[in-house]
């Protein structure tokens, strides 16, 4: 696939020879009722999908991030565990957790390229035992450069060496579909839906696809990449995305379109679908 940073995904078969190792957390983020009717043997059910943060200042960001270390401490991560995250395809539920992950400083984390669907089609084990993990000593180390905050998104709105990313649905966008406040667009963002990134089997799109993809809307390595969707999860897989072809500046806007279409002092857009 020639990506910039190949060990961000990881195959079904370096998944297999992996599973024994003790340093492996191996993390299911589908719903639990999926989880319940089959999972990966050792998989953990971490469903954080409904946990989201529509507000970005300060203190309740302080706050939402220390309730998530310690969820992730409590499916028992620890400071030196391998970490691989999974769901039906190589989708955005996995994608939020991974990006947790780098934001806290923990590198040894990756994606099952595919999901779950992968590991069923080559015809790998899976199973309904479950066991409850020990908690771990995980503790994060925020870098700071991963994540865009509300004001640092406001304040790059004309800078034209950031580029805000939007990855939802073309009816998000354009404001027809409204799941805030408000419907619409953050005012010059380019829109280029999460789903994109993936071939029509849930997995990545090789290095070129994506490249040539993210070049022709003017979306490049230079720029500081400001990606957001409703809650931070697709826009989670684009940042997956973009760090696997090597993209050094990209920083995901955890508030998303819940904290922008929910302020009225904030400037949108209603843009149409070319």
């Amino acid at each position: 696939m020639d990506y910039v940073n190949p060990y961000l995904l990881w195959s079904v078969d370096e998944l297999k020879s992996r599973l024994q190792d003790p340093k492996l957390v191996l993390m299911d983020m589908r719903p639990p009722e999926a989880y319940s009717n089959s999972h990966i043997p050792g998989a953990r059910s971490f469903d954080i999908f409904g946990i989201s943060l529509i507000d970005t200042r300060p203190e309740p960001l302080h706050a939402f991030l220390w309730m998530m270390e310690h969820l992730i401490q409590a499916k028992g991560v620890n400071t030196d565990s391998t970490v691989v995250v999974y769901d039906d395809i190589a989708g955005m539920r996995s994608a939020r957790l991974f990006w947790f992950l780098e934001f806290f400083g923990h590198d040894d984390v990756h994606m099952l390229n595919g999901g779950f669907n992968a590991w069923q089609a080559a015809g790998l084990p899976a199973t309904h035992e479950t066991t409850i993990p020990r908690p771990g000593n995980f503790k994060m180390k925020p870098r700071l450069d991963r994540l865009a905050t509300v004001e640092e998104v406001r304040a790059n709105l004309s800078n034209p060496s950031v580029v805000i990313v939007d990855t939802r649905s073309d009816g998000e966008y354009t404001g027809q579909v409204v799941r805030s406040a408000r419907g619409g667009a953050i005012p010059g963002a380019v829109h280029l839906e999460w789903t994109n990134n993936l071939d029509a089997n849930g997995f990545f799109k090789p290095a070129d696809e994506l490249k040539k993809m993210y070049a022709e809307r003017n979306i490049t390595p230079e720029k500081d990449v400001i990606p957001h969707c409703q809650g931070a999860y697709r826009s989670a897989h684009t940042y997956l995305a973009l760090r696997l072809i090597g993209y050094p500046k990209v920083r995901n806007y955890l508030g998303s379109w819940g904290e922008w279409g929910n302020r009225p002092d904030l400037p949108i857009e209603h843009p149409t679908k070319p």
